[in-house]
């Protein structure tokens, strides 16, 4: 994935430092019920990294609950991305086992834009 993005994050959007309470679902027929929960470490108007206790897999989709209202950039990013029942969906783009046994997990929203997206709609 080389973007060639100027300035040195190398990034489409600069990613805000940002730890909050996170919400989320594993968007499967086996696993659309449990409500999880993790904390986001930092996020931008793309996506974000979390922190969260359970495993999950690259290509997964996510719903996802945080306070978004706090953040000038989210107003941007809702433009945007795909709400589903005022969380946001997202998908598993990379995933860092921790020390402590939980998985630093970096996170694509998805567009509206995205119509091919394979996704479960949440019961919440």
């Amino acid at each position: 994935m080389n973007h060639n993005f100027p300035g040195p994050e190398r990034r489409r959007f600069p990613r805000l430092d940002y730890v909050t309470p996170l919400a989320y679902k594993i968007c499967k027929k086996e696993t659309i019920d449990r409500l999880l929960d993790g904390y986001t470490t930092n996020v931008s108007q793309a996506g974000l990294m979390c922190t969260i206790k359970d495993k999950v897999h690259e290509e997964d989709i996510l719903w996802l609950s945080f306070d978004r209202d706090t953040l000038t950039i989210c107003h941007d990013m809702e433009k945007d991305s795909l709400i589903y029942q005022s969380g946001v969906i997202g998908k598993v783009m990379r995933i860092k086992h921790q020390d402590d046994g939980s998985y630093s997990v970096g996170i694509q929203f998805i567009t509206r834009q995205e119509t091919h997206v394979p996704f479960v709609k949440p019961q919440i």
